[in-house]
């Protein structure tokens, strides 16, 4: 197998009907379950703090939040970095690289678990650590976005995506089963001794560290030896760099924070808000249905955005997410009720669907408004025609990794939003008004930008 490929031409027809989708496609299916590992590496702490109160650790309700939200802060950081790596690297070794990685949070959560004497400046370098996990997907977008036409281009990003965000629901549906069994014998450790009141039983917290370690090892070695490289994915950082110049990397950031942000940081803090305003609900049964729900509308997403247009599934997206928060605050127990948990549930549920389709909408705007962009640039001639669709391929990958990374600190905010609205006014309402006033804004943006008759660049 020749894992570097010299000639790369997925718009011309006859080159992806041959060659191009049966390469494009095992590339993006060997992709996909790295990815899910990455999401579920980045989004163990949501689980794994519900527990730790419960077998010794005495942590305060303040920085068990912090737990679940470092990963985000760290995980969006990486992603600056790491949006820029598939070219400079290429995308197979990358993928590789950045899958084994995993392995270093996925052990030491393992075994730092076990004894309640682990200090807390321990526990947060190892939330910090599965930021590698948030890391990667910034790299695999880029990487992926590289072999597709523009045609496919929403479809395959948003089933990368969307298959790889099922790590969050897949971390938050395995790890309470497989914390209540002796996984892997004397080898995982011994059990701890789990109480709440007058209920007792053993669990291997360890486990939601050591059972992604064989999957994770599986997973970088079919990138190393099934992936591919593409030759004319390469260039320097200074090259990519020049995304910094382009206005519309910045204001795609700030749509994708309203969509993958909202994702990820719902997520990472649906499981402390329910034990919080519904003390008498176990999180654990429900927390793995939303992200669940986001992930497998994400390429519903990507798909409606080649079919019917990026900016207005964007901004119907925007649009019902704002009515989707009016309905939890309605829900929500306040003024002495104790609240509707059925229907702050199904409105969540709905956010969670709304982000899906958004994150697929607005990735494949960028593609779409970087070649419009070249091609209005670019000279008459087929020769400059085909330079720009080059360089606008190069330059929208460096903006998608871009734009998750900066999308990412969602993941950070809004479980921190909710504790900082928790103790300035006593509840969260604060906090999900902030939420609609930005969608607001991205409505604003997206509209003028992009979805109006007019607008600049409309796609």
């Amino acid at each position: 197998m020749t894992y570097l490929i010299k000639h790369w031409e997925p718009e011309s027809a006859s080159f992806w009907q041959q060659k191009g989708r049966a390469v494009a496609r095992r590339n993006l299916w060997i992709s996909i379950p790295a990815l899910t590992l990455a999401f579920a590496i980045w989004q163990v702490w949501s689980v794994a703090v519900l527990n730790m109160p419960n077998i010794g650790f005495g942590y305060s309700q303040n920085q068990l939040f912090w737990l679940a939200a470092l990963p985000a802060l760290s995980g969006a950081t990486l992603r600056i970095f790491y949006s820029f790596m598939v070219p400079v690297f290429g995308g197979r070794k990358w993928t590789a690289i950045s899958t084994a990685s995993l392995l270093i949070p996925a052990v030491g959560i393992g075994f730092a678990v076990q004894d309640p004497s682990t200090s807390y400046v321990t526990m947060v370098t190892l939330a910090l650590l599965c930021g590698f996990g948030g890391g990667n997907f910034s790299s695999s977008m880029a990487n992926i976005s590289f072999f597709f036409p523009k045609a496919e281009k929403g479809t395959a990003l948003g089933l990368n995506a969307g298959l790889g965000n099922l790590g969050v629901s897949i971390v938050q549906f395995v790890v309470p089963i497989v914390i209540t069994m002796g996984l892997f014998g004397q080898l995982g450790g011994d059990p701890q001794h789990w109480a709440k009141g007058a209920l007792s039983k053993q669990m291997w917290l360890q486990n939601a560290g050591f059972v992604w370690v064989p999957f994770i090892a599986v997973s970088a070695l079919a990138a190393w030896f099934g992936m591919n490289d593409l030759a004319s994915a390469k260039s320097s950082f200074s090259e990519q760099a020049v995304i910094f110049t382009r206005k519309h990397n910045w204001l795609m950031c700030w749509l994708y924070v309203g969509t993958f942000g909202s994702f990820i940081g719902f997520s990472a803090g649906f499981p402390l808000l329910v034990k919080g305003q519904f003390p008498e609900i176990d999180p654990t049964r429900y927390a793995f249905l939303g992200p669940l729900v986001g992930a497998l509308t994400r390429p519903l997403g990507g798909w409606l955005a080649d079919k019917i247009g990026g900016a207005k599934v964007t901004q119907a997206a925007f649009s019902l997410m704002v009515l989707g928060v009016l309905g939890v605050i309605f829900f929500l127990p306040h003024g002495g009720q104790s609240g509707n948990f059925t229907g702050f549930f199904a409105m969540f549920l709905c956010l969670f669907a709304l982000t899906g389709i958004g994150n697929g909408s607005t990735f494949m705007q960028v593609p779409a408004i970087f070649l419009t962009l070249h091609q209005r640039m670019a000279g008459p001639g087929e020769a400059a025609q085909k330079q720009a669709t080059q360089d606008a391929t190069r330059e929208a990958a460096a903006v998608l990794g871009f734009t998750s990374a900066i999308g990412a600190y969602g993941g950070f905010f809004i479980p921190k939003s909710y504790g900082t609205s928790i103790a300035m006014t006593g509840g969260v309402e604060a906090a999900l008004y902030v939420f609609i006033a930005f969608y607001l804004s991205c409505l604003a943006i997206n509209g003028w930008y992009y979805a109006r008759k007019k607008a600049e660049v409309r796609c």
